[in-house]
């Protein structure tokens, strides 16, 4: 497998969700700084210009939730994803809202062309993703996490994918500190070989 990443991206979930998993890939790092993402080599790979991207045997694969839930089944012996199929929701249940919500919060910081043509909106918008953040931080402490890990004491995909999202907060302008069960969360986190090694690789 050949994994397309850039740094500090949310394309790193995927990384930390190998590690986990014991899978072999080769990761291959995109210059996002130089745009390397838009130019047409890359868009043969992936039309939409983002990250991450997959090359397995049947093909490519993008989209992170759709690579995290490709890695686990590829290594089901790991329990990324629970067997219990009310777990496996409420896994989905964060991952989902991390792709449509907390995500978006944090592009608009520097993505707001994405939205709006007018640079004073772009201002708007980044002025914004500190409280948009914040009250994130707030639903994920309240619904999200029921432990150390989003599923309580056993690690799934979704911690992989909402730990990148947290280490994005102090830079979006969110007070951490009042958020002791998300400094536990990265605490924990950080004590797993996966996030060692994305760390060492220069990922994070």
């Amino acid at each position: 497998m050949q994994l397309y990443y850039a740094p500090r991206t949310i394309s790193v979930a995927v990384a930390i969700a190998l590690h986990e998993s014991g899978l072999d890939y080769d990761a291959i790092q995109l210059d996002f700084a130089g745009g390397e993402q838009t130019k047409p080599a890359y868009k043969q790979i992936n039309p939409k210009g983002r990250v991450p991207a997959l090359v397995v045997d049947g093909g490519i694969l993008t989209e992170t939730g759709a690579l995290l839930e490709y890695v686990a089944a590829r290594a089901p012996s790991t329990g990324l994803v629970p067997a219990d199929p009310v777990m496996a929701a409420r896994m989905r249940e964060v991952m989902y809202y991390l792709a449509s919500t907390m995500h978006v919060n944090h592009a608009h910081k520097l993505r707001g062309h994405r939205w709006a043509d007018q640079k004073s909106s772009w201002k708007d918008m980044k002025v914004k993703v500190a409280q948009t953040m914040t009250a994130s931080c707030a639903y994920i402490c309240s619904n999200g996490l029921r432990g150390p890990f989003v599923l309580g004491e056993a690690f799934s995909l979704a911690d992989a994918y909402l730990y990148v999202v947290c280490s994005w907060l102090e830079g979006d302008g969110v007070d951490v500190s009042a958020f002791p069960k998300i400094l536990a969360f990265r605490k924990a986190m950080e004590a797993r070989p996966s996030i060692q090694a994305v760390r060492t690789a220069g990922m994070l």
